[in-house]
């Protein structure tokens, strides 16, 4: 007795103490404060930011928790209660602290640019430190680019960060009034999952908010519906908690004293049974690596790249063919010079490449091979102190280029290739010099370059299949192959399969698309 008596008061004092170190915002009945913390901008592109309370003891066990939510669901509210649930504040204290700051606050720089708040909050009387990674709601008029964004600063994070490499969570935060889940929170909970290990799918947790108590029925269809994958219990029934959103409203001037106390009473119990459950979910689970998150991303954005480089090689191609039929013509029509051995000049549309600006509304840089004049990454291209670190390198070599070159060989600048075409008078005797070296007494210099058209058909189907591969990969490795990322290059995947004549890996594509379903090839431009 004396010793839980011993433990209360210590509470006691430690909360008095937060109380002191805290900024009042709003006083009532509970008193809202403000707890200090340290604010980091970690790098220049300020894809997330961080928000320190206290200081890390690494004997501690640290949980990592990673928050979705669609804007209005009350994410913020939860957050600050996960707080006061740590701290022991009890509805008795007529207290309530928060770790969230004002979106008001924010530059409108940050407002802006920033994709991802990172809470650590460190209590030295708690048995446990915790990170909570907050990503913005994607309600926001922003749009989808910036949900793509998330995944980048996911990666960012996982890759810089040494406190957050591993998540124990993934809450998704759902309104338990919900009916149905809009496109873009499918959009959102589908490119997050699909970051992950197929095995994240048991650290998966849904999170209920503005709850009455009663079971949320209709939101859990809606998610059913929406096909969201998420941990289990063992009745093969999602993992879910209630929560309330109510803990710190102050009473309202005609509501009755005694009714707004027992309405603080029955949103205090049912938002702390909910965290009581969450943690005690958290001390079982195990955590799952963000290093495998790297990884997947890492072959995402191989993807991308490998597909728009694949893009350019067909473009070239075909301006190749089209360059070399009209060769073919000229020399056709000059047989008889051809015959005669004298030279003659042709008109033909050659392809050149020429660096032009980026488009800043697209991305802030590109990555160019100055070897093989290609663009590497772009878009999507972030700034790294050193280009091997770029997510297209691997051993140090670039993974899309033509000659994969050694990344020394590659800059990031403002600029990109782009091809072009231009009409230029050539001769007999050029075209002889040109392809001397390379044909012999038995190969006529017509076959010579049908031979070329023909390595570059092969160029095209290698990165064809190389793009394939990283389809392939993420499939075995990630949660969720039919995420909107992959999706948005089926076609143009199928299309080339055909082309190429490999029906099985066109068949293997066309699979994928018919288990994502159509509907959510529209999600984009939702």
């Amino acid at each position: 007795m004396l010793e839980v008596q011993f433990a209360i008061t210590l509470l006691c004092f430690a909360l008095q103490n937060h109380i002191k170190k805290s900024i009042l915002i709003e006083d009532g009945n509970p008193a809202r404060y403000r707890l200090q913390t340290s604010t980091y901008n970690l790098d220049q592109s300020e894809l997330y930011r961080k928000m320190t309370f206290g200081e890390r003891d690494k004997n501690k066990p640290h949980k990592t928790i990673l928050m979705v939510g669609e804007t209005g669901t009350g994410k913020t509210t939860l957050i600050n209660t996960i707080v006061n649930y740590m701290l022991g504040v009890q509805r008795e204290d007529k207290v309530w602290f928060e770790i969230t700051d004002d979106q008001s606050d924010r530059t409108s720089v940050h407002s802006q640019t920033s994709i991802i708040t990172v809470y650590e909050f460190y209590l030295q009387e708690s048995p446990i430190h915790l990170t909570i990674i907050d990503t913005p709601g994607y309600g926001e008029t922003r749009g989808v680019d910036v949900d793509k964004e998330i995944s980048e600063s996911l990666f960012r994070l996982g890759m810089f960060d040494d406190c957050v490499h591993e998540i124990d969570a993934v809450c998704l935060v759902i309104k338990a009034t919900q009916t149905r889940l809009f496109d873009r929170q499918i959009y959102i909970f589908d490119a997050v999952q699909s970051l992950f290990r197929r095995d994240i799918v048991e650290n998966i947790v849904l999170l209920f908010t503005h709850s009455s108590g009663a079971p949320p029925k209709n939101a859990l269809t809606a998610v059913k519906e929406a096909k969201i994958k998420c941990a289990e219990n063992d009745k093969k029934k999602p993992v879910y908690f209630l929560f309330d959103n109510c803990q710190s409203d102050a009473a309202d001037e005609d509501e009755d004293e005694e009714y707004h106390e027992l309405r603080q009473d029955q949103s205090w119990n049912r938002s702390f049974r909910g965290m009581m459950g969450l943690f005690k979910f958290l001390d079982t689970i195990q955590p799952k690596s963000l290093r495998m998150t790297r990884d997947v991303l890492q072959k995402w954005k191989q993807l991308k790249a490998n597909i728009k480089h694949l893009k350019a090689g067909v473009q070239m191609t075909e301006l190749k063919q089209n360059e070399l039929k009209q060769t073919q013509e000229a020399l056709e029509k000059n047989k008889k010079d051809v015959e005669e051995n004298k030279n003659f000049e042709y008109e033909v549309e050659v392809t050149y490449k020429e660096k032009v600006d980026i488009d800043r509304s697209v991305a802030r840089v590109a990555m160019c091979c100055t070897v093989c004049e290609e663009n590497c990454h772009y878009p999507d291209c972030w700034w790294f102190t050193s280009l091997s670190r770029c997510s297209v390198m691997k051993d140090g070599h670039c993974t899309v280029c033509t000659n994969k070159c050694h990344y020394s060989k590659h800059v990031k600048e403002t600029k990109r290739y782009v091809t072009k075409t231009k009409k230029e008078k050539k001769s007999y005797e050029e075209l002889k010099v040109k392809y001397e070296d390379k044909i012999g007494d038995s190969v006529s210099l017509v076959k010579k370059l049908e031979e070329e058209l023909q390595e570059l058909e092969k160029e095209k189907i290698k990165l064809a299949i190389e793009a394939f591969h990283c389809v392939e990969t993420l499939e075995k490795i990630a949660l969720n192959t039919d995420s909107l990322i992959t999706l948005l290059h089926i076609d143009f995947l199928i299309e080339k399969m055909k082309e190429i004549n490999d029906p099985e890996k066109a068949e293997i594509l066309e699979n994928i698309k018919k288990r994502a379903g159509e509907e959510n090839t529209q999600i984009e431009d939702s």
